[in-house]
């Protein structure tokens, strides 16, 4: 009878341990245990640790709540200025609520992974190119809010979306070179543009300065054949004043105009106020022996001039008077 006593509590033992090593599950740190018994959810949820199931009762779900990096396949639109461009991204999410993920939706990772393609297709059409590739926080946030408005209701929290890559046609590429080479050119042009205004306000300043003091010109002039010749060169340029040349060339114009003022006329005015011809002279300045004889009705200083005649009054012709009255 103790033997069958002891065959009995060997079985039992066998049962019990047996039994414990088909209901034992292990959870992870990371992990949550929902489960279900005979297809229904039970509330609690499973800690990490060692929790026991019933066999053949309960089915236990093991569910990660660590965050996912999920790479979102590139896709190709076009965008609101129609340019045709091929777009990829990153999405971090994690499970908050394993009970919803578990039972809200049959695969949430393969739901996260199409709301974020649909997403990110309706975010292309909906934002132009300069938006694509300079204003990407804000397309990060939009994309952000669209994809986490359906995953909060699969216990699923998505916390960052990221665009990663923006594939351009070659055509648009070169354009985009183009334009931006021609805007540097333009930005290079206008700094330019306004050092030559700077320095032409300074030059007229210092010419306004050395105008009021000319040995200041000088000095500067001075300055310049120093700084020329301390890099030894064999031809030295010395620029000359233009003040100067205006002086030489009103020193010029001042004998001109007093030789033009004296000897303007050949003719000399007479003594009774008859104009005369000046006497010839030879190539050695001897007179000439043969004088120009006077013109008539005029006289010279040695000769007097003879009276002029009275004039009769003139007496009119027959066929001029008029007609007498008897």
């Amino acid at each position: 009878m103790v033997e069958g006593l002891v065959i009995a509590l060997v079985a039992v033992l066998c049962a019990g341990a047996l039994y414990a090593a088909s209901s034992a599950r292990v959870i992870r740190q990371y992990e949550r245990g929902v489960v279900l018994r005979l297809g229904r959810l039970r509330d609690d949820v499973r800690r990490p640790g060692l929790t026991m199931v019933v066999p053949g009762v309960d089915r236990l779900r093991k569910v990660n709540m660590q965050i996912v990096t999920m790479p979102v396949p590139a896709q190709d639109g076009i965008t609101r200025d129609n340019v045709t461009v091929r777009v990829d991204a990153v999405i971090y999410f994690k499970v908050v609520d394993p009970s919803s993920a578990v039972i809200a939706v049959e695969d949430y990772r393969f739901a996260v992974s199409q709301m974020a393609q649909t997403s990110l297709r309706s975010i292309i059409g909906k934002s132009d190119l300069d938006d694509l590739l300079s204003n990407r926080e804000k397309l990060n946030e939009g994309l952000e809010v669209m994809i986490d408005s359906p995953a909060v209701s699969w216990g699923v929290q998505i916390d960052r979306v990221e665009i990663k890559d923006v594939s351009l046609p070659e055509t648009m590429k070169r354009s985009m070179a183009r334009q931006a080479e021609a805007d540097r050119e333009r930005r290079a042009r206008v700094i330019n543009a306004d050092a030559e205004l700077q320095a032409s306000k300074k030059l007229a300043q210092a010419a306004g300065e050395m105008s009021e003091q000319p040995a200041a010109l000088q000095l500067r002039l001075l300055q310049t054949i120093v700084a020329v010749a301390a890099e030894k060169n064999s031809t030295l340029v010395l620029p000359f004043p233009v003040e100067l040349l205006r002086f030489l060339e009103r020193a010029q114009q001042q004998p001109a105009v007093e030789g033009a003022g004296t000897g303007r006329t050949g003719r000399q005015p007479s003594v009774n106020g008859a104009t005369g011809q000046p006497p010839s002279s030879s190539g050695n300045g001897s007179p000439l022996p043969e004088e120009e004889a006077p013109l008539p009705g005029t006289r010279t200083s040695e000769q007097p001039a003879a009276p002029t005649p009275p004039t009769p009054p003139a007496v009119p012709s027959s066929a001029e008077q008029p007609f007498a009255h008897h």
